[in-house]
């Protein structure tokens, strides 16, 4: 086993591990193992011994050829170390030039590693530098686009410099300070549009007022007189051109590159409803004070929203037509409101009319924008109302003029001229007339035709309101006699009230009456002049009425208390002597006079209507039933005698028969008798002494003294009882005189019981 192992040492080259496991895990083979390989080592030592022996010749051979090789290698070492040192030489230099090219080569490429750097770096510096340019220009929209290319192309492409990394922070900077001063354009602009909006609203109104005065032929006209004039123009031609809106696009333009166009915008519309607002206010104060006032306001308005209506269509969503009709509807509430306050406060009618036509034109020209206008024309109604006022407070003082210049005398003429003058200023029926020689009479005074006439100037006045309102012939018609009506039933009606506070001749009391009556027949006139003005259909079934009436009234009234004054101051002119002994056997002197005075007075009153004369006689008799009652049952005279009493019976029965031949048509039979009936009653039941049917009838009705009462018999007896004690004290009565005294105490007694009951 021992040579087996040896054999396989022998035979392997690297790994024995195996055989020298067998070797020691084998009992006594480590011994055998040792022996046995030195006897091998003995074995190849005689082998290698053997080997040698065989090669000694050729050995001593190759020791003499190498001694031979040692000469020739000296040689050879002597010929190197010369070469050596001569390539030694040559290279020294050649490195020297070799070191020398390598840094010549290193700058080389640096130079052009730096040039290539710098042309990378110098669009950046040259843009840089153009966006310094823009920004100082104020060229905001370009420095922001330069701005956007140097952050987003040229810096990411140079490199991480350091003066890079300062340009990269100055970016925010700059972007800040172009949208800061694009936000100062922004109030510049805002500013100088604010200025503009008057300019821009009056040329508005300057082409819309154009426009609806053209018509085909002043077209034509215009073109044959000046048919350079539109080539010529170099001005603006709509009233938005007079603005320039080109900052206002920069600063959109810049917020929507730098992603802020909605906060833009949410300004934008701030800004402009804060400036609405001032705009609403109007600068002057009073606008009520003259017409350039207004036309300054409604310009400004007006200017403010064709502005916002051209960016509506050019602002990029600047301004929604929400926003728009928003901030409008705002502002016309408001404008109205101010446009009613100071309208009301107007007292000239010229400027009334003037601010009228502004604001026509006004809404003509919201019509043209597409803006909606329905408060405005409720404003002029109201307007059209207070222009009426107004209209008739100055026509009040034309009326008050032609009553206190007024004659109130019929209008008399003397030849044909003046007639034709006359009937050409105020129309009436003059038929009957014209057969009249002269000097011929018109039944009415001078205050008709001239009052007639200020109605026509009234009439043509307020039709100048309603021109240019799109009302039609028919609804100006209707309002222009509603407006005539108005003036002569409250103007002229309350001018003539005034008239009648002092007292009046009765005479003119009389002419007055008589010329409202030609006045109320006049207004048909008046409604066919209105038609025939403003093409409307004749209106017959509106009439007059009593719009006089009330003035008549009180001219009736008052020429009752002109008779009933008439009448107190015959009957305070003339003193009952109450303590007569005969009566005369006629009426007074003073009765008859007044009777005479009242007939005439009556005949007088032929021209007016039936139931002013009634009212006339009807005050007159009772002021004279009421007086003679009064007179003798005045507490002041304390005794009447049977004489006395007597005469006022003829002074009654006197009055009796001028009421009884009923002075004026129109009054029921009998009736100014029954203003003479109580006193008629007192009068007969005293003079009849008739008091067993006065004392069985009291309480009675439709009894003979129903009239009389207790206290007034009473009283009447009492002055009767006085006169007559007076006048006997110093004489002796008869028989019938004391039974008749006996009588008087006994009914005095009786009347004073019943006066008594009824108390």
């Amino acid at each position: 086993m021992t040579n087996a192992t040896i054999q396989e040492i022998e035979g392997i080259d690297d790994y024995w591990g195996p055989a020298f496991r067998s070797v020691y895990e084998g009992e006594g083979g480590h011994e055998a193992f040792v022996q046995q390989l030195d006897e091998r080592i003995q074995q190849h030592d005689k082998e290698i011994e053997k080997l040698c022996n065989f090669y000694y010749q050729g050995f001593i051979d190759s020791i003499r050829e190498l001694l031979q090789v040692r000469s020739h290698a000296e040689e050879l070492h002597a010929e190197i170390s010369n070469v050596d040192a001569n390539v030694k030489d040559s290279t020294e230099s050649l490195c020297t030039r070799a070191e020398e090219l390598i840094r010549a080569r290193r700058v080389e490429l640096n130079i052009a590693a730096t040039i290539e750097k710098m042309e990378l770096c110098l669009p950046l510096l040259t843009t840089y530098s153009k966006l310094k340019s823009q920004v100082e220009a104020k060229r905001y929209y370009p420095a922001l686009k330069t701005l956007e290319q140097l952050e987003h192309v040229l810096l990411p492409r140079v490199g991480p410099y350091k003066w890079c990394a300062q340009i990269s922070a100055d970016i925010p900077r700059l972007r800040q300070a172009i949208q800061d001063a694009s936000m100062a354009d922004l109030r510049d602009f805002l500013e100088n549009i604010r200025k503009l909006s008057p300019q821009v609203g009056a040329m508005a109104l300057v082409q819309t007022q154009d426009m609806l005065g053209r018509s085909l032929a002043n077209i034509v006209k215009n073109k044959k007189e000046n048919p350079l004039q539109s080539r010529e123009s170099s001005g603006p031609q709509c009233p938005h051109e007079l603005v320039d809106f080109s900052p206002l696009h920069r600063c959109l333009h810049i917020h929507t590159v730098l992603g802020a166009k909605n906060d833009f915008v949410q300004y934008y519309r701030a800004q402009r409803k804060q400036q609405a607002r001032l705009v609403l206010i109007p600068s002057s104060g009073n606008l009520h004070d003259s017409i350039q006032s207004m036309k300054s306001y409604l310009n400004a308005v007006l200017g403010f929203f064709i502005l916002e209506e051209h960016l509506l269509t050019t602002g990029a969503g600047l301004v929604s037509k929400d926003w728009l009709l928003d901030t409008w509807s705002m502002s016309v509430t408001k404008v109205v409101s101010i446009l009613r306050t100071n309208t009301s406060l107007i007292t000239d009618p010229t400027l009334m009319l003037s601010i009228k036509r502004q604001i026509v034109l006004f809404i003509n020209a919201l019509k043209c924008y597409g803006l909606p206008t329905d408060p405005l024309p409720l404003l002029l109604q109201e307007m059209a109302e207070h222009y009426t006022e107004v209209l008739m407070q100055r026509w009040v003082v034309v009326f008050r003029d032609i009553l206190d210049n007024a004659s109130f005398l019929p209008i008399e003429v003397e030849n044909q001229e003046q007639y034709d003058a006359v009937m050409d200023t105020f129309p009436c029926d003059g038929d009957e007339m014209e057969t009249q020689p002269f000097p011929r009479k018109f039944p009415f005074s001078s205050i008709v035709p001239a009052v007639y006439v200020q109605v026509k100037e009234f009439i043509y006045a307020w039709l100048k309101y309603s021109a240019g309102l799109g009302l039609g012939g028919g609804r100006r018609a209707a309002a222009a006699r509603h407006s005539a009506s108005l003036l002569l039933s409250r103007s002229f009606t309350g001018c003539l009230s005034a008239l009648f506070r002092r007292p009046l001749p009765l005479m003119q009391l009389v002419q007055i009456i008589v010329d409202t009556q030609y006045l109320e027949d006049a207004t048909s006139f008046l409604y066919e002049f209105i038609s025939n003005i403003t093409g409307a259909e004749l209106v017959t079934t509106q009439t007059a009425g009593s719009m006089f009436q009330a003035a008549r009234d009180d001219a009736e009234k008052q020429i009752c208390d002109n008779l009933e004054k008439k009448v107190d101051e015959f009957l305070d002119l003339e003193n009952y002597d109450w303590l007569l002994v005969e009566p005369s056997g006629q009426a007074s002197s003073f009765v008859t006079d007044m009777l005479s005075y009242l007939s005439g007075v009556l005949t007088s009153l032929e021209q007016l209507p039936e139931r002013a004369r009634v009212a006339a006689v009807r005050a007159a008799t009772n002021r004279i039933a009421t007086r003679l009652r009064n007179l003798l049952l005045d507490p002041a005279v304390r005794q009447v005698s049977s004489g006395a009493l007597y005469q006022l019976d003829l002074d009654v029965i006197q009055c009796e028969q001028f009421a009884a031949g009923e002075p004026v048509p129109g009054l029921r039979e009998g009736e100014l008798l029954e203003h003479f009936a109580s006193l008629r009653q007192l009068l007969d039941l005293i003079t009849g002494w008739d008091w067993s049917s006065y004392l069985h009838d009291v309480g009675i009705e439709g009894g003979k003294y129903a009239l009389v009462t207790p206290r007034d018999a009473a009283t009447l007896l009492e002055k009767l009882k006085e006169a007559e004690q007076k006048s006997s004290v110093f004489s002796v009565l008869k028989k019938n005189e004391r039974d008749r005294r006996k009588l008087l105490d006994t009914v005095l007694k009786q009347l004073k019981q019943l006066q008594n009951q009824d108390g």
